[in-house]
């Protein structure tokens, strides 16, 4: 099973290219193997489509992944990402095992999972509203670091 799982991941890494614009959170699955290109919500959606089709448990993981300056440079505070990626039942023995296809990665301490559901209109981060008149805008910045790298940079 988890050989399958692997072989999907990685094809789905191999055949489509990421293109952040190139579809919306309304883009269907017909359409980003049409096009064969996405982001992390359309190649999630695609593997859990492969995955049902075939009777297996899967769902749809939402939440951030830590991001890596290129070599030489300073990390971005600030700049890391929002991010999809599938959790599939694989038996009693491993349970649920996280795969990124966006990545081609088994999922681990890179990733930090906010919730879970069938796709992303369950977990949708987001979802709002606002009362009122004039123009808004939401500006957000998160940074994932570890524990023992963590500095208060907000002292009280």
């Amino acid at each position: 099973m988890l050989e399958g799982l692997l072989a999907l991941n990685a094809r789905i890494f191999r055949d489509f290219r990421f293109r952040s614009g190139a579809t919306s959170i309304s883009t269907p699955v017909s359409e980003v193997l049409a096009r064969r290109e996405g982001v992390c919500q359309d190649f999630t959606h695609l593997m859990l489509c492969g995955l049902r089709g075939l009777g297996l448990p899967a769902r749809y993981m939402s939440g951030y992944i830590r991001t890596r300056p290129p070599p030489g440079q300073q990390r971005r505070i600030g700049a890391d990402q929002s991010h999809a990626w599938v959790s599939a039942w694989v038996g009693g023995d491993r349970g649920w095992v996280d795969l990124d296809p966006t990545n081609d990665v088994i999922v681990s301490t890179e990733h930090v999972a906010l919730g879970w559901g069938r796709d992303f209109s369950d977990i949708s981060p987001l979802r709002g509203i606002i009362l009122g008149g004039g123009r808004h805008s939401l500006h957000v910045g998160v940074d994932l670091r570890p524990a023992a790298e963590a500095v208060d940079d907000h002292p009280a």
